[in-house]
């Protein structure tokens, strides 16, 4: 069975990726990836992912320079989520914050508790 064989993509033709920092092991954020952003980062190392709402690759840091160099590239027990264990250059987010996962839930309400790294307004998201 071939390597992408082994990769369970939905019915959309897409699977689950989960960015994580290599070297803290913080998480970054979470795309999605279909087999030509799969192949693309496999080759290339710089993670590439499929946008739902503009249907096209995009690579991560494209416009933004905030780019994503694959380290790793790991395949869950179920072969449906792919984890990425990434050398991130600026922030995950495009937001401005260094991981997507700026938000802690506190009793009733969500409070920010993450590192901005970056001005949004300043350059391109993603």
């Amino acid at each position: 069975m071939s390597l992408m064989d082994q990769v369970k993509f939905d019915e959309k033709g897409l699977v689950p990726a989960i960015a994580q920092d290599a070297e803290t092991g913080e998480v970054l954020m979470m795309a999605w990836m279909n087999r030509e952003s799969l192949q693309r980062t496999i080759e290339n190392r710089m993670a590439c992912y499929f946008s739902r709402s503009r249907k096209q690759l995009w690579i991560k840091g494209e416009t933004s320079g905030h780019v994503q160099q694959v380290r790793e590239i790991r395949l869950d027990c179920d072969g449906d989520t792919l984890l990425l264990k990434v050398i991130q250059t600026g922030g995950a987010c495009h937001e401005g914050y260094y991981s997507c996962f700026f938000r802690k839930q506190q009793d009733d309400s969500w409070v920010i508790d993450g590192k901005k790294v970056f001005d949004p307004d300043q350059i391109g998201s993603h």
